[in-house]
């Protein structure tokens, strides 16, 4: 309730100065893009005072005789046609110019999100919908686009109405006050529009990041939802969404209708009636010409036609503010990646790993893990055995430095784990989920995950390593075959090998398998038990055990209850024990019987 409430409420000029002084930085290395479309911003308002100036000139000096000579017609028609294509190619310039600049921002600025989302723990992923996440780092910075053309347009637009006023001053200076008394009520119209406007937008972006979470839910559970025919659910939830959505669009169009273009319209109209009411009455006196009459309404038109651009852009203004604010919230974002001391030159050469009263939660409040104590010396294998929500993945998660402890010290060969920089623990620590990912593109890529570093040589002897050759040799296109989004046009089981040969062609000392081959079929579990064997040699390894007939071997087996170690032993001592590990292994002995 708290974060609608948020989202409910419109902008203050305080926190929109806030947001415009934050992301101006992002321009500065793009300044030279931006002073030259402001210089022929300049230029193309002195053309645009010149250009009817001219006319006017020629209107009252020239056609008003009797006759004008073929060559005056010709000069004043090519001057005019000159100054026109001066005007174009100032307006294409300024135009051009301010667009690089804005689209080179809006690069700059989505990258740094990007790099920022890197920087996050996985603690905020968890929290935050991907879809919203996809919405900020896409939509929200597309829109930053027209936000900066919003700029240009109000500078575009200020010089213009400046040049405009003291053209028309020069023609009048009582009718060019007459005029200037429309531009507050221009001014007050905006300052409503924007007051109204605010809190909708704020709106809008949030219900198209629930569109987007919505839509990137749907397409990641798709055979779920074909699966327990949850279509037509699926369907109505995301029409709800988007009509929801599109109550918000007809308010914002209703809004932009009534104080957007029609006022400034309205404005320029009456304008012009006071322009020639006031010219009609002059002339009842003394004879008005008909070229002040076109440079002043010239003049008018030049004064008004940059609000009517102004105008449209507010509701671009409105809405990058809100884009603006919710990239800045990720940003500001404090869920970091835990430290590591990045400086440090520390190497890991042993692998053995100690637990010293190590408490987590991934909400400090609620511990998950409490005072877990153990220590595993180099080559030896620690089992992880107990329930769902025992704690088991989450000693992998600390360890691995996804998440901080709250208390107590992980050593690695007698160093905290603090004192590794990244990069050596991600060197050094080889992890193989239960749930393989691979990623778009060949077999060979995901093998060596990008790294041009590694040689095909190494490619295939990694596989070779976990048995993983054998099918990829039989594929079509082998170690080139392609790989669809998830690795769907692979079994489990070739996904999970293909993850062992991306784990070991990197040569790590400590091994963490998390459940690894839980959605493995028996002939394939037994086929990789030889890779999985292979893999351990030599090899610190943190094993969360799904079947407890593939850990009978390690070293230790702790089991786990609410966050706390219950046993702890090897596979004969805890049989011997007769506790839950024995419990648990003869229940799954007699399932594997029966």
């Amino acid at each position: 309730m708290q974060d609608e409430s948020i989202w409910e409420k419109s902008f203050t000029r305080k926190e929109q100065r806030t947001i415009i002084k934050r992301l101006l930085p992002y321009t500065y290395e793009f300044k030279g893009q931006f002073i030259t479309a402001l210089i022929f911003a300049i230029l193309l308002s002195v053309v645009n005072v010149a250009l009817p100036r001219s006319l006017q000139y020629y209107m009252d000096h020239f056609l008003t005789r009797s006759h004008t000579e073929m060559k005056v017609i010709w000069a004043f028609a090519g001057l005019y046609f000159i100054g026109t294509i001066i005007k174009a190619l100032t307006q294409f310039i300024q135009q051009y110019a301010f667009s690089m600049g804005a689209e080179r921002t809006l690069e700059k600025i989505r990258v740094a999100l990007y790099q920022k989302l890197q920087t996050l723990g996985l603690k905020y992923f968890d929290n935050v919908p991907a879809g919203s996440i996809v919405s900020r780092v896409t939509n929200d910075t597309k829109t930053l686009f027209d936000f900066w053309t919003l700029f240009l347009t109000i500078l575009v637009a200020s010089f213009s109405i400046i040049s405009a006023f003291l053209a028309m001053v020069s023609v009048s200076l009582k009718l060019a006050l007459l005029i200037l008394i429309f531009l507050p009520l221009v001014i007050l119209t905006t300052l409503l529009y924007e007051k109204l406007s605010s809190k909708i937008y704020r709106q809008l972006r949030e219900k198209l990041s629930d569109i987007n979470t919505k839509l990137n839910e749907s397409l990641m559970g798709i055979s779920i939802i074909k699966q327990f025919l949850q279509e037509q659910r699926i369907m109505d939830e995301f029409e709800e969404q988007n009509a929801s959505y599109m109550q918000l669009r007809f308010k914002m169009i209703k809004i932009n209708s009534l104080l957007l273009y029609p006022i400034v319209t309205l404005m320029y109209n009456l304008a012009e009636l006071v322009a020639l009411t006031y010219f009609g009455l002059s002339s009842s006196e003394n004879f008005v010409k008909a070229g002040v009459i076109y440079a002043f309404l010239a003049y008018i038109q030049n004064f008004f036609n940059p609000l009517t651009n102004v105008m449209d852009y507010m509701a671009t203004f409105q809405d990058g503010i809100v884009a603006g604010s919710r990239i800045l919230k990720i940003m500001d974002e404090q869920t970091l990646a835990p430290k590591q001391n990045e400086n440090s030159t520390a190497k890991i050469t042993q692998g053995r790993i100690e637990f010293k009263d190590v408490t987590f939660g991934y909400n400090e409040a609620e511990p998950v893990l409490k005072h877990i104590t153990f220590t595993l010396e180099p080559g030896q294998t620690v089992a992880l055995v107990g329930h769902t929500g025992s704690g088991k993945s989450s000693i992998i998660n600390v360890l691995l430095r996804f998440y901080e402890f709250s208390s107590g010290q992980i050593l690695i060969d007698g160093h905290d784990i603090r004192d590794y920089s990244t990069k050596e623990l991600r060197q050094k620590m080889g992890l193989v989920l239960q749930e393989p990912y691979l990623f778009y593109g060949d077999v060979k890529g995901n093998i060596r995950m990008y790294d041009q570093n590694l040689t095909d040589e190494q490619v295939k002897a990694a596989a070779a390593f976990v048995d993983a050759d054998k099918f990829i040799e039989a594929l079509p296109q082998k170690y080139n075959a392609k790989v669809f989004e998830r690795g769907a046009s692979f079994s489990a089981g070739q996904r999970q090998l293909i993850s062992f040969a991306r784990t070991i062609i990197r040569n790590p000392k400590i091994l963490i398998l998390d459940e690894a081959t839980a959605n493995i079929d028996t002939q394939t579990e037994n086929l990789i038990q030889k890779g999985m064997a292979q893999m351990r040699k030599g090899r610190t390894t943190v094993a969360i055990a799904h079947r407890l007939s593939t850990i009978r071997d390690a070293d230790l087996i702790l089991v786990l209850d609410k966050g706390e170690i219950v046993e702890r032993g090897n596979h004969q001592s805890l049989l011997a024990k007769n506790g839950r590990y024995a419990e648990l292994y003869r229940l799954q002995s007699a399932q594997t019987n029966g």
